[in-house]
């Protein structure tokens, strides 16, 4: 134990040395916590949208009135073109049109029916479905309003009162579920990269040679070597979770030590990818990018930004075994859902075989390079 203790001094000495290293651990997360949770998110706000209107009517001035009484559309401009109303696209000073035809009043009240067009600019196929979601949700509130307060149609009133009830994020907050994606994501990053790279610049250096004769057994470099990681990504998630709770409000309905568990045994496969990393790299370039190469397809499949639920059958089947999709799903259903050992522990026991599986190959690549 001694000599271990004597090579984490050794380690933490390095590390808080290196000018580089300590706006990595401690800034850069920091600030991608800050400036993530608030710029990561698919809601959409301040869509300009332009307004062909035909009718002129009563209706069709309630009707645009209602999405510029939202939070979400500003009257970009009123044509009477429908040609002209889709130039704006070109240039993204609109993306949505709302064509609102003649006789649209009319036909409501003689038919008790009417039509409306929403031509939308789907360059952006995610965010042209969310402005196709807001733009039917008020049109439907709109006409909801017509049938209950109007007189036009007295004996249309509606069957159902229907009332929503979100679960586990009441007020549709994103940061509430950005904010544990990417706390996995830093933790995860500050595991792979950090490790991998201290390991290599033994290498490149030199003093690899040194310590490979000297006395120190091979599971003392490799505890002295990762264990500091380990302790640094613990304190950056600790950290993490404090600044979610008080500066952004995300709920905590889980047992904090429960989380503290999963991401003790998940550590112990980042720092493993991170310790096979270097074992196959020569310098800390080599071990940057491939590390990057290997944690941008983890993340992006990780379901951080997107649902795991909406890919692809065989995208599903490979997030199964991705450590950060299990991390970050378990992450939520602790936080968001308050969920308890039982229901995480598929995660954890996955933790561990891909763990040891991962650190035995490691370990083994790193005998053999010597």
């Amino acid at each position: 134990m001694s000599t271990i203790f004597v090579l984490l001094k050794k380690e933490f000495l390095q590390i808080f040395r290196n000018r580089a290293m300590i706006p990595l651990i401690f800034f850069m997360p920091l600030f991608q916590l800050l400036i993530l949770s608030n710029a990561a998110t698919y809601e959409i706000k301040n869509i300009k949208f332009n307004v062909v209107d035909l009718d002129q009517s009563y209706f069709s001035r309630e009707l645009v009135s209602k999405f510029t009484s939202s939070n979400y559309f500003i009257l970009n401009k009123v044509s009477f073109n429908i040609e002209e109303a889709e130039e704006s696209f070109k240039t993204l000073d609109a993306r949505l049109v709302v064509y609102i035809p003649k006789d649209f009043e009319k036909d409501f009240r003689t038919n008790g029916k009417s039509e409306v067009q929403f031509i939308i600019n789907a360059e952006d196929a995610s965010a042209a479905g969310i402005i196709n979601n807001y733009a039917n949700s008020i049109t439907r509130q709109y006409n909801a309003d017509i049938v209950t307060k109007s007189s036009v149609m007295p004996d249309k009133t509606p069957l159902l009162n229907i009332t929503y009830s979100n679960w586990y994020n009441p007020e549709l907050d994103y940061r509430t579920y950005m904010v544990p994606g990417i706390l996995v994501a830093l933790v995860t990053l500050i595991g792979t990269f950090l490790s991998g790279m201290n390991v290599v610049k033994e290498k490149e250096i030199g003093t690899i040679e040194q310590l490979n004769v000297t006395p120190i057994k091979k599971y003392q470099f490799i505890i002295g070597k990762l264990l500091p990681f380990w302790i640094i990504g613990i304190f950056e998630l600790i950290f993490g979770l404090n600044l979610g709770l008080f500066l952004f409000d995300v709920p905590l309905l889980g047992s904090p030590l429960l989380i503290l568990l999963l991401a003790s045994v998940y550590m112990f496969v980042v720092l493993a990818i991170g310790l096979l990393v270097s074992t196959v790299t020569n310098t800390q370039q080599q071990a940057m990018f491939i590390a990057w190469f290997f944690m941008v397809l983890f993340m992006l499949m990780g379901g951080i930004f997107t649902p795991v639920e909406s890919m692809p059958d065989w995208a599903q089947t490979i997030a199964y075994f991705n450590p950060i999709a299990q991390f970050n799903k378990a992450m939520r259903m602790i936080m968001l859902k308050g969920s308890q050992f039982k229901d995480v522990l598929p995660a954890l026991n996955f933790f561990i075989v891909s763990g040891i599986v991962l650190m035995t190959l490691a370990v083994w690549r790193y005998r053999k390079s010597e």
